[in-house]
């Protein structure tokens, strides 16, 4: 009799940066490259800040419709900028790519990169004319 063949549960979709990802990764990298302001306002949450971030991107809202619960738009918005000026989503990023490649986790032989494109605003740039670099191989009917 043949066993039945047992389905991998899908994990569930990522909403939130979870309590060990939190301590163990991101708030060493925050320590390091956004440290608090001395005698500045105080800063909004780092943790709801980038759970908002990661709201508006897995679900492609606008800033303005961010839930309350992450904090003020306009915070969470400058948040992000500062954080991408700063180097933190590709110093998070690199450290969870070299954690993968210690515990093996990662099949680099199957793995690809994804994008999307769109249309380009107001028709993009007009191409010109490519002008000739040498003289034309082709033979001339004017011999």
């Amino acid at each position: 009799m043949a066993r039945k063949r047992r389905e991998p549960k899908p994990l569930a979709t990522i909403w939130r940066v979870g309590d060990e990802l939190w301590a163990a990764v991101i708030q060493p990298v925050l320590a390091e490259l956004d440290p608090p302001a001395k005698g500045h306002r105080p800063r909004v949450d780092q943790r709801k800040a980038l759970d908002g971030i990661i709201y508006h991107l897995r679900t492609g809202c606008q800033w303005e419709a961010l839930p309350k619960e992450f904090g003020d738009d306009s915070s969470v918005h400058r948040t992000k900028q500062r954080w991408v000026r700063r180097g933190v989503f590709d110093r998070v990023w690199a450290v969870l790519v070299e954690a993968c490649g210690d515990l093996a986790g990662v099949e680099w032989a199957w793995q690809s990169f994804d994008c999307a494109t769109g249309k380009a605003r107001h028709g993009g740039i007009e191409s010109d004319r490519t002008r000739p670099t040498g003289p034309s191989p082709a033979r001339s009917g004017a011999c």
